[in-house]
């Protein structure tokens, strides 16, 4: 059994932290990802969609739990963190105080584990609310940051892909057994993904990332936390005031860049039974999750139809009422993991992306987010994403993900992940406009 983690050394609050937020006032025109500075990949976070969200860097306080208990183990080391914290809050929103980003692997048994990290400083936007948290571990109030707009952001020049753990033709033909397995009976819904190699001429810059992601995909969460990076359009869970919402997305499409053309795609996905039955899989398994914390759910009986600007995916919104003191953590632990990453039934399913994928996803298809003293935040899934090598910032690990059912075809599979890698190669392609 995996006991509770002990935090990494020189990461850990060896005194309580002492946190403070006041009111932001930018300069005309800065957007929330151009305050980052340069830092070490690990220490930058963002949690950004439509200009607004928390971006942060620095590392105050961290935290790294291994094995099933980990969102237990971070949920209970957070709880003594934030409660003996000395907090001045002159701005009293979700997200201001103290705040905590987490990523979590997928697998239990991944080497990476699940990560906390309390940025040292963190700048925040709600609507025309700006604010600026700074913490620290000594006995006065941390002084407030007067944060500028950064102009060393690089490209990483030249980008090399390669294929990862299996190439494109040995993961169409994992997807055509698991297709078998499920025709025979073995279960409903798997969830297959691939990873792709990079190595890139220059250290990768995350606020490169993150700027590019951010201009293309703007409907989407654009993340970082401990050099996990990426656009997701699909929020795990948000707690917010005693409301839950989750917004689960199963059933995709590529768009053509007609948007005639697209309008009958869409059409089309909307009527598709195999997009409808591998939708209606993952809306079920979050709906059965929250319903033990939550009253007055809703759970829409169609979905919609989400436009991206590469993909579209049949969507569902569900939302609840909490009824109990659950923390947004530990909510997105009760749902992870959902049909949406993994399948139906889900032991059999997880079981089978072991035998099939041969790659360890380490934080990809995990919960990625933000959480404050009270409880309140946001994660979402982190798809769309890609994770800087610790140990070299010249290579990093992109991944995408398909579910598969009874008419899955393995060629139609390919192409739809690689339409879900193309954020990620955009980001790390694109140049400056």
């Amino acid at each position: 059994m995996t006991s509770l983690p002990t935090p990494d050394p020189g990461t850990a609050p060896l005194a309580p932290l002492v946190t403070r937020t006041v009111p932001l006032s930018p300069a005309d025109g800065a957007a929330l990802l151009s305050l980052l500075p340069a830092t070490d990949a690990r220490d930058t976070t963002s949690w950004v969609r439509r200009g607004e969200g928390l971006v942060g860097w620095g590392r105050a306080a961290s935290v790294t739990a291994h094995g099933e208990p980990r969102f237990a183990a971070l949920e209970t080391w957070w709880q003594s963190v934030s409660a003996s914290a000395v907090v001045r809050d002159e701005v009293d929103l979700p997200g201001t105080g103290p705040v905590a980003f987490g990523a979590l692997s997928y697998a239990a048994d991944s080497p990476v584990g699940a990560t906390l990290v309390v940025p040292s400083v963190v700048i925040g936007r709600r609507g025309d609310r700006w604010w600026v948290t700074t913490t620290t571990t000594t006995d006065a109030l941390p002084p407030s940051v007067e944060p500028v707009v950064a102009d060393d952001v690089e490209a990483p020049g030249e980008v090399a892909f390669a294929d990862g753990s299996l190439s494109p033709t040995e993961w169409a033909g994992a997807v055509a057994e698991a297709v078998l397995r499920i025709q025979r009976g073995d279960l409903d819904k798997v969830v297959l993904a691939r990873d792709l190699d990079v190595h890139t001429a220059a250290p990768i810059d995350v606020r490169w990332l993150l700027s590019r992601l951010a201009e293309s995909y703007e409907s989407t969460w654009v993340f970082a936390v401990d050099g996990l990076v990426g656009a997701t359009p699909e929020m795990l869970v948000r707690r917010e005031k005693g409301l839950v919402t989750s917004r689960v997305l199963a059933g995709t499409i590529r768009r053509t860049g007609d948007d005639e053309h697209d309008l009958a795609l869409a059409a089309s996905l909307a009527r598709s039974s195999k997009d409808l039955e591998e939708h209606e899989y993952a809306v079920r398994s979050v709906a059965d999750a929250l319903a033990p914390h939550c009253s007055s759910m809703n759970v829409p009986e169609a979905p919609f139809v989400l436009h991206l600007s590469n993909v579209m995916h049949l969507a569902t919104d569900v939302a609840g009422v909490l009824t109990d003191s659950t923390s947004s953590l530990s909510l997105a632990a009760s749902l992870h993991p959902s049909a949406a990453v993994c399948g139906t039934p889900t032991p059999v399913a997880d079981a089978l992306i072991s035998e099939l994928e041969h790659m360890d996803r380490g934080r990809y298809a995990g919960p990625v987010g933000w959480m404050d003293a009270s409880g309140d935040g946001e994660w979402g899934i982190a798809l769309r994403s890609g994770a800087i090598n610790p140990e070299d910032p010249q290579r990093m690990s992109l991944y995408a993900g398909c579910g598969i059912v009874a008419g899955s075809v393995p060629e139609d599979e390919v192409a739809e992940s690689d339409a879900k890698l193309i954020p990620m190669r955009d980001a790390l392609t694109a140049t400056r406009p």
